[in-house]
């Protein structure tokens, strides 16, 4: 249904489109700017000149090469195997359909069986109860809040921290 290759240089028009989406900020971390395609040409070269630290995946459909969501494990530190992840799927006709569950999956797969991380890290605006209900069903942990730690249209937003380690993983049906 779905499948994971790692972004290409054709992906970043479709990703900067995401990023100018205002709708589709407001779901995630990062605040709302704008960006120019000039800004992600630059930030797809600096992922290139990194891959250590990083890994982009674009989602695309089994039948496609279209990008449809990007999947990211970022700030991967091989001392510590730790990493953390990030997700983003473009369109609201997309969403709801299993393509999350599936990234996220695949990327923890990855995580731990290919780049030996031991723990994924992430955090979720208070209010986003879909990317909540995602996280908790493959098996992430809350552990705790960020009081108002995002500015979030003219307000400050809460993030929720989550985590799991490769233990709490390979007790779930993905990691068996």
């Amino acid at each position: 249904m779905y499948k994971l290759r790692e972004i290409e240089r054709k992906d970043v028009p479709v990703i900067n489109k995401w990023r100018n989406d205002k709708t589709l900020i407001d779901y995630l971390g990062a605040p709302f700017r704008y960006i120019n395609s000039e800004v992600d040409s630059k930030w797809f070269d600096s992922y290139m000149a990194n891959r250590s630290t990083a890994v982009r995946c674009a989602v695309t459909s089994d039948d496609s090469d279209e990008i449809l969501g990007l999947a990211s494990l970022v700030s991967i530190n091989h001392m510590n195997g730790s990493a953390e992840f990030h997700i983003m799927i473009g369109s609201s006709a997309d969403r709801g359909k299993g393509m999350g569950t599936f990234a996220v999956k695949e990327m923890l797969r990855h995580a731990f069986f290919n780049l030996n991380l031991h723990r994924i890290e992430l955090s979720v605006v208070d209010g986003n109860e879909r990317a909540k209900r995602l996280y908790e069903k493959v098996g992430f942990v809350y552990e705790g809040k960020k009081r108002e730690a995002r500015y979030k249209n003219g307000k400050y937003a809460d993030m929720l921290m989550y985590s799991i380690l490769k233990s709490d993983f390979l007790k779930t049906e993905e990691g068996v």
